[in-house]
């Protein structure tokens, strides 16, 4: 129990509840305060009407200067007040008493107050009087201050027992809050204990409220999506990079060990060199890949983005892979023609690599006699260019793989080919901001490059 109660002790979310709970009853004790004074004034001034009030009413009685009179009614008001609560005197010039409970020698004129020393009387009683001449005497008028002070102690018991409660509902009130925020955030902290551990399926659970810290569960889950789907790849790609990297450097071992073996006057190795020197060249065309892609996605090379035709590019590429189809049996050309606005923010040089991967992934996949066209167009705020045929295409499980870097539709491997020639494109989109779509043209397939349009 204490060591739950320590924890709780240093959560934030304990901390945060007992500031605002402090600002919380010091704002209603400092409003207490002030209702409180303002209350004490206002009794004493509504006592101070009725004792004012009370005189008049007793002075009144002279008016015809009948003392006789006076003196009558001041005895009958003292004799209505049993319990003492209003003391009354009237005194002539020389001092003595005419009427009244005491003698109310040495009091000023007008308010002041009084501890009345009288039989019936509890010691240290408190009036407030009044005093004033009356034909020659005084007349004094005094009210205890009992009933004034027994409020003002009840506003006091009251605020301080409303103190209290709001003190311990504030604490009771902010360790409920706060244990259920540090279930929460205790539930983040066991995903990513999980996932530091290497169980990279764990999610944050949610509440389906939608407050702020399912906001951040959901940004952070959709972090350790990305996260696992990132791990994810880089097995399949070290799966890949070992499994394309060790049947050339095999080979490359066995054609190096046959050229030791044959190495001697009368032996030619030249053909076994021809085949080594062909096998290194591979392997280092595909570590450039690799680096050239992590160069790419490091971003080094926006300092050269200047504004570029994409029309223009995709009419060079048109130009130079023309040929190459027609002598493989197939065609290509450029169907939509260029337009002067057609400009875009980028990198001319791998821009032209982006769409030259991308109809050399064309020709290498397709049958004789496919149509390969290339295409640029306007849409909103966006330019488009599409390298689309009709060719056997894609199923649409695998669309998002073939981006994976190393990944090739034949399992086998046995095709030519490396495996990053679409990584290298989805790393040059990223470089530009642009957003690549695969899309089925029934049959083959048209690779769609969407890329926001250069402002002035």
């Amino acid at each position: 129990m204490t060591a739950t109660w320590v924890r709780l002790l240093r959560s934030t979310p304990f901390r945060l509840a007992l500031t605002f709970a402090f600002l919380f009853m010091l704002a209603f004790v400092l409003s207490g305060a002030i209702v409180y004074q303002m209350m004490s004034a206002d009794l004493a001034e509504q006592l101070d009407d009725t004792i004012r009030e009370t005189y008049s009413v007793i002075a009144a009685t002279y008016a015809d200067k009948d003392l006789k009179e006076l003196v009558e009614t001041v005895q009958s008001h003292s004799a209505r007040s049993l319990k003492k609560e209003q003391l009354f005197s009237l005194t002539d010039a020389a001092g003595n008493r005419l009427a009244g409970h005491f003698t109310a020698a040495g009091l000023p004129d007008g308010f002041s107050a009084f501890d009345a020393v009288l039989p019936g009387v509890p010691p240290d009683t408190e009036y407030r009087a009044f005093s004033g001449a009356v034909g020659g005497n005084t007349l004094t008028v005094a009210f205890s201050l009992s009933e004034t002070e027994e409020l003002e102690t009840i506003m006091l018991m009251s605020f301080g027992w409303a103190t209290l409660i709001i003190t311990g509902l504030a604490v009771a009130g902010g360790a409920l809050l706060a244990s259920r925020v540090q279930r929460r955030l205790d539930g983040i902290a066991a995903t990513m204990v999980d996932v530091s551990h290497g169980r990279l399926d764990t999610r944050i659970p949610l509440t389906g409220k939608g407050d702020d810290i399912d906001l951040v569960s959901i940004q952070v889950n959709a972090a350790l999506d990305r996260l696992s789907g990132l791990v994810e790849g880089m097995k399949q790609v070290s799966a890949n990079i070992a499994h394309d990297l060790k049947t050339p450097l095999n080979r490359l071992q066995m054609i190096l060990e046959s050229a030791a073996d044959k190495a001697g006057p009368d032996q030619d190795v030249s053909g076994d060199l021809a085949d080594a020197r062909a096998e290194g060249h591979q392997i280092n065309e595909t570590f450039d890949a690799l680096l050239r892609i992590a160069q790419i996605e490091a971003g080094a090379r926006k300092a050269r983005f200047t504004d570029v035709d994409l029309g223009e590019i995709l009419e060079t590429i048109a130009e130079i892979y023309a040929d190459v189809a027609d002598d493989d049996g197939k065609s290509l050309s450029l169907v939509q023609p260029r337009e002067v606005a057609d400009r875009i923010h980028g990198d001319r040089e791998l821009l032209t690599q982006m769409f030259a991967n991308l109809v050399e992934n064309a020709l290498r996949h397709c049958p004789p006699g496919t149509t390969i066209k290339l295409s640029v167009t306007r849409q909103g705020g966006h330019v488009l260019g599409s390298v689309a045929d009709n060719g056997p295409g894609i199923p649409a499980e695998e669309r998002e793989k073939v981006f994976q870097r190393l990944y090739r539709l034949d399992h086998s491997r046995s095709t030519p080919g490396s495996g990053l020639g679409l990584s290298l494109v989805r790393a040059i989109a990223d470089l530009h901001g642009a957003s690549i779509a695969l899309e089925d043209c029934r049959p083959g397939l048209a690779v769609v490059v969407s890329f926001p349009i250069a402002m002035d």
